[in-house]
């Protein structure tokens, strides 16, 4: 491994989070510099030496390797979740020092649980703060360091293969060397419209700005304790829905919708699966909770279960019910959608819905195969025929997704997590979703957990936000190299 290639890189990693905490510290002055503005300088202060040291002792290296751009994913987020919890642990309150690397981490990786009871009692620079982890994380702090890498130099198109999976990848019609461009006007045009809608809706500019990173960010962070359900605004509802939704989708098929101004790109196999799938399950739950008296009114019922089901297959965590009291049939239906989630090629977590419906095809094929065994059968993927080879490392995927699940809920066993709360926490976590159910539900969070569970739910949003190989990557390089 090359220390000057990996040192550099990820020093600027620590810059982007550094500039965000310069943004934090202004809000800090223009809100007549509230009580986390000596946190803030002091974590600014300490992260921007941090980020700008390789750049002053470091010669300069332009050539990179896999295992090389493997470690500066994997330091990149990991040194960003420890220099973002500066601004916590130095604030204080109920930020203890596993408090502040929980809410980093959650933050960063856009997942969304939190250890707090009451957000509104944050300062806004804090706030802000909370909602910027959203932004950067949304975005990927790698994602920030191919923009500035230049066009010609073979470190962007080897970062953005390792960064990118190949899912994410098929639907953009770009060299892979402007993917990464694509992905980022679409997040930046999404930030933007959020933001008007949000204000035209009638939230402050505040709110709005946080809410709009959060939301694009498919993140949860809210700067309200019951999240949108405190404005009870149908329009705000309604705009939070339309952009968990646009930001669930594959960037991809956004872009080449705008700039071809057709619809044509949402006839998409997987864009079609994902809504039909939000479409039913919206149904089940409002005919649930309308029959369980728990909602007065078909359109309220319909209302708040297509936005929490959206909300979780969204991975965005936003919520205008509590849900904790729910029945069976939507609480299951929540995680369901909170493990299958959105598209590839958009900010969500889970298995994603690609790899769902591959999954659906690939069991179709092989009962197809076995009842008729002499007939040629193919899987296709908008009329793409996808071998078997192509097809395994997504099923392959999927099964480790599951294997690390059921690992992760043995260890918060062993923490002392009832069983309840160690399997909705574990599913919640590694899927990036953040709220679960039941005392995890929309408006509950994980301040009462023990310390292991929190530090086990942390690596669970970690192996989910970067889909777990590159970390297994990293992991094999480290001891194969101690068995040599």
């Amino acid at each position: 491994m090359d220390v000057k290639v990996i040192s550099r890189n990820v020093g600027y990693a620590l810059l982007v989070n550094a500039l965000f905490m310069f943004f934090s510290i202004l809000v800090s002055m223009a809100n007549g510099n509230d009580s986390a503005l000596a946190a803030l300088i002091i974590s600014f202060t300490i992260t921007f030496a941090s980020g700008i040291f390789p750049f002053i002792f470091v010669r300069k290296a332009s050539v990179i390797s896999i295992k090389d751009g493997y470690v500066i994913i994997i330091l990149s987020w990991l040194l960003s979740f420890i220099f973002g919890m500066l601004p916590y642990a130095l604030w204080g309150g109920p930020f203890s020092i596993i408090n502040a690397w929980f809410e980093s981490v959650s933050g960063f990786t856009t997942t969304g649980a939190t250890i707090l009871s009451n957000v509104e009692s944050l300062p806004n620079s804090l706030l802000f703060w909370r909602s910027s982890t959203h932004f950067i994380g949304g975005l990927g702090v790698v994602v920030f360091l191919l923009l500035i890498i230049p066009n010609t130099s073979q470190m962007r198109l080897k970062l953005t293969n390792l960064e990118l999976s190949s899912l994410s990848k098929q639907e953009y019609k770009s060299r892979t060397n402007k993917t990464v461009f694509i992905f980022t006007y679409v997040y930046l045009g999404l930030l933007v419209a959020a933001f008007l809608c949000y204000m035209l809706a009638g939230m402050s500019p505040f709110d709005a700005i946080n809410h709009s990173m959060s939301v694009v960010a498919t993140g949860g962070f809210s700067t309200k304790n019951y999240s949108i359900g405190s404005y009870s605004s149908l329009p705000i509802t309604i705009v939070s829905m339309v952009f968990m939704l646009l930001a669930s989708v594959h960037f991809g098929l956004i872009y080449i919708a705008v700039v071809t101004k057709s619809f044509k790109p949402f006839k998409n196999e997987v864009f079609k699966f994902y809504l039909s799938g939000i479409l039913a399950g919206t149904i089940l739950v409002a005919v649930t909770l309308k029959a369980e008296g728990l909602v007065q009114g078909w359109g309220n019922s319909f209302l708040i279960g297509s936005f929490h089901i959206l909300s979780y297959a969204s991975t965005t965590g936003f919520a205008i019910a509590d849900n904790s009291s729910w029945p069976m049939l939507p609480s299951y239906l929540l995680i369901f959608f909170g493990i299958r989630c959105g598209m590839a090629g958009s900010t969500t977590g889970g298995i994603k819905a690609d790899r769902a419906l591959l999954f659906y095809k690939e069991i179709s094929y092989h009962i197809k195969n076995v009842l008729h065994p002499h007939s040629v059968h193919e899987v296709r993927l908008n009329g793409r025929v996808l071998t078997q080879k192509m097809l395994a490392p997504h099923i392959l995927y999927m099964d480790l997704f599951f294997v690390v699940m059921l690992l992760s809920l043995i260890l918060c066993l062993c923490f002392g997590v009832d069983n309840k709360n160690a399997l909705i926490g574990t599913i919640s976590c590694l899927s990036n979703v953040g709220p679960s159910v039941a005392e995890l539900g929309t408006f509950g969070n994980y301040g009462l957990e023990s310390v292991g569970a929190k530090l086990m739910y942390t690596l669970d949003m970690f192996l989910g936000r970067v889909e777990m190989y590159p970390i297994f990557a990293v992991f094999t390089m480290i001891f194969g190299r101690r068995e040599k």
